[in-house]
């Protein structure tokens, strides 16, 4: 029962780019980076979870599928500032990561609002 298969292949590349991104940061990261990087994997790889649930819940709604984006998008965004502030020396990107925060923030938010109102039995 797969509401968006978009959704899915957006979230678990999501999922990949996390784990590989930690594993650079534990294994081949400076000291200097890796808290950057462990941060933004972190970030990530929960924000790709949390679309995975929504790809797959129950009830068809419209708040669902945009708070599975908002978070899929928002932890991209934030994991792709903090590597470029981290590996690049962007600083610039430091305007940036908040923008993925307030995304994920956002997805969080809706994902209630749908589930305060949900009407699938057991949810």
């Amino acid at each position: 029962m797969i509401r968006s298969r978009y959704l899915v292949v957006f979230a678990a590349l999501n999922g990949a780019m996390a784990v590989m991104t930690g594993a650079f940061a534990a294994h081949g990261a400076g000291p200097a980076v890796k808290t950057l990087l462990t941060t933004g994997a972190h970030y990530q790889l929960v924000h790709a979870v949390l679309a995975l649930v929504c790809a797959v819940w129950p009830a068809r709604d419209r708040l669902v599928g945009a708070a599975g984006w908002l978070a899929a998008t928002g932890g991209l965004v934030f994991a792709t500032a903090l590597s470029l502030i981290a590996l690049g020396g962007l600083s610039v990107m430091g305007v940036i990561a908040p923008v993925g925060g307030l995304l994920m923030i956002l997805g969080w938010i809706l994902l209630a609002i749908a589930g305060s109102r949900s009407q699938t039995p057991g949810i």
